[in-house]
């Protein structure tokens, strides 16, 4: 299998591609593949050229972190969940979300996930539950990764300026349900920053690797 990689060194050098022969292995992922490409003290390209070690972040290998988001195939995942089995052909190109800064080939900065919900103020202050929450909805919002596979496939995101995406969106009626004392605060942010910008594409929905309901998040905050 050929395993063809955007890389980029450095946030200030420009990209470029590899070519790696990968021997595939039953039921091996694409984060294991580049375990095991990364294990080669001398890991060399198709063309027998010495070549550096594949950036690459994870954590778990689970399913349950969102570090290793990319670009796989051209359909952003997790490559922890990826099965080179389940990939059409006999190569694997993997590029880094572009949404995003790229830090090192595969790696990218997705602190403005965070940084957005600083600055709009979303944070529960006191926490003081509505008795009339849907704790269901709640727990699945809460299982949000900040992977930025939603922002990734957002026809409406861009570098997260003004519209936020739909992880935002989900904080926003998880932590209005919790703290009703910033309720208030927290629907001024979730119009401003989402809700005026939502097309309703859904396509965060299809994507999210934890199967968030979004959409009822939505609804729970515009009602």
């Amino acid at each position: 299998m050929n395993v063809r990689i955007l890389r980029q060194r450095s946030p200030f050098s420009d990209p470029y591609w590899e070519e790696f022969f990968y021997e595939d292995k039953e039921n091996q992922t694409v984060a294991g593949m580049l375990d095991d490409l990364n294990y080669k003290d001398d890991l060399k390209t198709i063309a027998g050229e010495s070549a550096p070690r594949i950036q690459w972040e994870c954590s778990c290998l689970q399913g349950m972190c969102g570090a290793c988001a990319m670009v796989i195939n051209h359909r952003p995942a997790l490559a922890c969940e990826t099965f080179l089995r389940d990939i059409k052909g006999d190569t694997v190109i993997l590029e880094p979300l572009k949404k995003f800064p790229t830090v090192s080939d595969l790696v990218v900065d997705r602190s403005i996930i965070q940084e957005n919900l600083k600055n709009a103020n979303t944070y529960i202050e006191e926490y003081s539950a509505d008795k009339s929450s849907d704790f269901n909805q709640m727990y699945s919002a809460a299982k949000c990764l900040k992977c930025g596979l939603c922002l990734e496939v957002c026809p409406n995101y861009g570098k997260g300026e003004t519209f936020f995406g739909a992880a935002f969106a989900n904080d926003c009626y998880l932590i209005a349900s919790r703290s009703l004392s910033q309720k208030d605060t927290i629907k001024e942010s979730y119009q401003s920053h989402f809700a005026k910008g939502c097309s309703k594409a859904l396509s965060c929905v299809d994507i999210c690797p934890m199967k968030i309901p979004t959409l009822t998040s939505i609804s729970r905050m515009n009602r």
